[in-house]
């Protein structure tokens, strides 16, 4: 089966971007959310990163405007009875997820890939409320999706080589980075990712530096690093016998916290959740918000460039 037809569940800040990203490629997409408002933003969203594409000249305005003709909206159930694909992007919650599977997958034809995009949750448990479960896998795309190129495919227990086969391809034919791992919790980017925001939580919880400090030196020191080497690689590079050295000593020293930290407690409870409200580790506010958005979006712009020419 080819795919054509794709619908996207969710319309929030992932789901509004892998919409975007699909219709960039001619597929016909389709993006479905219960809220009028959701969606509403969502076209605000894709209209704000398509402004940076055009300024960095990954498209053009007249492609802009074929692809926001491609993309379609709707809250309307019945999109999904001729889906070749559905990917859904909707709240991180497994039992919400397993409800909204154990309803779609009834509705739509019985060859029709079906995939989340959970940052973590057990692809086997949402599997369980799968019609044919075979065909379901993890599709876990990477904020800001319309830019990082990787995509991690989740196979889950029951998900057959086929499916994964063809999330495969349809990742390469958009022009992403996929890499196939197996179902365990955060998968490969979140266990990476929260291993390193533990280690940041826990330096500057004890005084070694600030959070700025922390920020500046992933910027301007292992950032670039690692947008060019895995840590493999670094540490082929840098020397096994040094890293052997340094790990003997100061694996003991990094922080193997279970816990949340208070910093971030303290934030959570405030609702200070970072820009989605204004306001988190640093100040949003007065256009502060898009003013982030728009520069994290062209640096990684650049740095995506430069990893497709390589």
């Amino acid at each position: 089966m080819d795919i054509k037809k794709i619908i996207i569940a969710g319309s929030g800040t992932m789901g509004s971007s892998m919409g975007a990203s699909f219709a960039k490629y001619g597929f016909e997409t389709t993006i479905y959310d219960i809220s009028s408002d959701a969606i509403e933003k969502a076209k605000s969203l894709i209209k704000l990163n398509l402004e940076t594409e055009i300024s960095e000249k990954i498209i053009s305005k007249k492609e802009a405007e074929i692809l926001l003709n491609r993309l379609n909206f709707s809250m309307e159930k019945e999109v999904f009875n001729n889906a070749d694909l559905v990917v859904e992007a909707i709240i991180e919650n497994i039992d919400i997820k397993k409800d909204f599977w154990a309803e779609i997958s009834k509705i739509v034809p019985k060859q029709t890939i079906l995939t989340t995009n959970t940052s973590g949750l057990s692809i086997t448990r949402i599997q369980e409320a799968v019609i044919e479960p075979e065909r379901f896998a993890g599709f876990h795309w990477i904020n800001p999706p319309h830019i990082i190129p990787l995509i991690e495919i989740i196979k889950g227990e029951k998900t057959n080589d086929e499916t994964i086969e063809k999330i495969y391809k349809l990742s390469e034919s958009i022009d992403k980075k996929p890499v196939i791992v197996n179902d365990a919790p955060g998968f490969v980017l979140n266990r990476l990712q929260f291993a390193i925001l533990r280690e940041a939580l826990h330096i500057v919880e004890n005084g070694i530096s600030t959070v700025e400090g922390v920020d500046d030196v992933m910027k301007y020191g292992l950032g670039g690093r690692y947008a060019a080497l895995g840590p493999f690689q670094v540490a082929d590079l840098g020397g096994l016998d040094i890293f052997y050295n340094i790990s003997s000593y100061l694996f003991n020293d990094l922080g193997d916290e279970k816990e949340p930290f208070s910093i971030l407690k303290e934030s959570y409870e405030k609702g200070e959740y970072g820009v989605k409200s204004k306001k988190g580790f640093y100040d949003y506010s007065n256009g502060k918000d898009e003013e982030i958005i728009r520069y994290r979006d062209e640096i990684l712009t650049k740095i995506s460039k430069i990893q497709k020419e390589k």
